[in-house]
């Protein structure tokens, strides 16, 4: 009996791509959307997907070149930390280890092969419901006036994230972007269109009944509720504060005179203005980077509210409180994609200027749903400036691995007595703004934090002081 020859396949090594730990302990990540699939080339550092964890969205590449062979993931699946996500042939040396991996894999390859697909038998209902479809489809296509574009299913992360959201397949909706990509505004209107046939949902009714619906009668129907899965943002949010539930929490409020600090940064500005001086990143400084700045020095003085508690000490069954040296402050920001906590590095070591500049630059990256791990880790006090959308008083709560928070109101302008001596009886015009301080009450007492937020107050009140302690 005569052998059959057969062609040896080139030999390639499979490498199993490893999704990295990107720190602060998380474990796993969703997969947002894929930059390659099977087949396709990448070369070393080609972006191979985009993943969201609890911190930020990260854009993970490739370690070498070679071809795609395998995700073990989908878009919108969650991906281990650790563990295989994609599969690369890499072509050239091929050394024992992948030799070895590669028997398994071509074992997949064969169990996986596609088979013929049969256009399946529908019964006769979902003939009846296809058909149905189909006439709303071509009354939906007739209705808009521009169609799919060969790029109706390209989208930024943010349109896929709520198209994700809302429960929408985005190769279904007309987009009317350039070249037929799908904007947010294209996803809200199919939404929109989506639930207007379910209005006339009482088909049993009399078309009379069904046609003419009364206020009066609208009051009784049942209530609807509808569930929807939170984002990624707000499950980072839900765990976190979840988390800080443990910590017993005490409110301490103060009221701020702003009127040096409003005159002073006004004269920066348009001293920076004139002279050109300002930073590329800076338009013209807020009053954050004071409050930060002045945040950082009472920190100096009162070290406590730099620190975090430990209470799973391995070398103590004790709690112990472990101090820090660099002021790591994290600034509350509203964002589209919700509230995110990026973190201004070393505080200490920087001027007014500087703390504009990486605000201006975290803010960016919020924004556009661009900010790293690095951004959002380390952070050892808070500030968040609730003030800048509106509200006067707050209660912020205290982030884990922190024992302090600052809330910063709206500025508003009230009439207030002279502080002038000889004028004490004159009422003049001041700027105000309310302080909201909550702290850790297993280590701090409430004396402590209202020394700390006086001196904060006083160097607020007269900013020039912070001229003395440049660094």
């Amino acid at each position: 009996m005569a052998r059959a020859l057969h062609a040896a396949r080139p030999l390639l090594a499979v490498k199993p791509v490893l999704l990295a730990d990107i720190g602060e302990g998380i474990v796993e990540c969703e997969i947002i959307q894929w930059f390659v699939e099977p087949g396709a080339r990448v070369e070393e550092f080609s972006p191979l997907c985009e993943v969201q964890s609890d911190k930020a969205s990260v854009e993970i590449t490739s370690r070498f070149a070679g071809v795609v062979k395998k995700l073990h993931y989908e878009a919108g699946e969650m991906a281990k930390v650790g563990k295989p996500f994609v599969d690369i042939d890499i072509q050239g040396d091929v050394k024992e280890e992948d030799v070895g991996a590669l028997a398994p894999v071509q074992a997949l390859e064969k169990e996986t092969e596609p088979k013929p697909t049969q256009a399946p038998v529908r019964p006769p209902a979902e003939e009846t419901a296809a058909s149905q479809v189909a006439i709303l489809t071509e009354h939906e296509t007739q209705s808009t006036p521009k169609g799919r574009g060969k790029h109706a299913t390209l989208a930024t992360p943010a349109v896929r994230h709520l198209s994700k959201e809302l429960s929408v397949e985005i190769s279904e909706v007309n987009g009317t972007g350039r070249d037929g990509r799908v904007l947010k505004e294209d996803i809200y209107k199919f939404v929109e269109r989506r639930k207007a046939p379910s209005a006339p949902a009482s088909a049993t009714q009399p078309p009379a009944a069904a046609a003419f619906t009364s206020p009066e009668r609208s009051t009784t129907e049942a209530q609807q509720e509808t569930p929807i899965a939170l984002t990624r943002t707000q499950e980072m949010m839900f765990k976190t504060m979840t988390r800080s539930l443990s910590i017993p929490h005490f409110l301490y409020a103060d009221e701020v005179d702003f009127t040096s600090l409003v005159e002073l940064r006004g004269r920066l500005n348009r001293v920076l203005s004139k002279s050109g001086l300002s930073d590329s990143q800076v338009g013209k400084l807020s009053y954050l980077p004071f409050i930060i700045k002045a945040v950082s020095m009472a920190l100096y003085k009162y070290p406590i509210l730099n620190a975090r508690v430990d209470v799973d000490s391995a070398n103590n069954s004790k709690p112990t409180l472990v101090l820090r040296s660099q002021h790591n402050i994290g600034v509350a920001m509203d964002t589209p994609s919700g509230l995110l906590v990026p973190v201004i590095k070393n505080v200490g070591s920087l001027n007014i200027l500087g703390i504009a500049a990486e605000l201006a630059r975290l803010q960016t990256l919020a924004t556009a749903g661009k900010l790293s791990p690095q951004d959002m880790s380390g952070g050892t006090i808070t500030v968040s400036n609730i003030g800048s959308i509106g509200g006067t008083y707050l209660s912020p709560v205290v982030v884990e691995r922190e024992v302090a928070i600052l809330g910063v109101g709206r500025m508003r302008t009230v009439p207030a007595f002279s502080t002038v001596p000889g004028e004490e009886d004159r009422v003049v015009r001041r700027q105000v703004c309310n302080f909201s301080w909550s702290a850790d009450h297993r280590v701090v007492d409430g004396a402590t934090m209202a020394r700390a937020a006086e001196v904060v107050r006083a160097i607020v009140e007269e900013p020039d002081v912070m001229v003395m302690h440049l660094r």
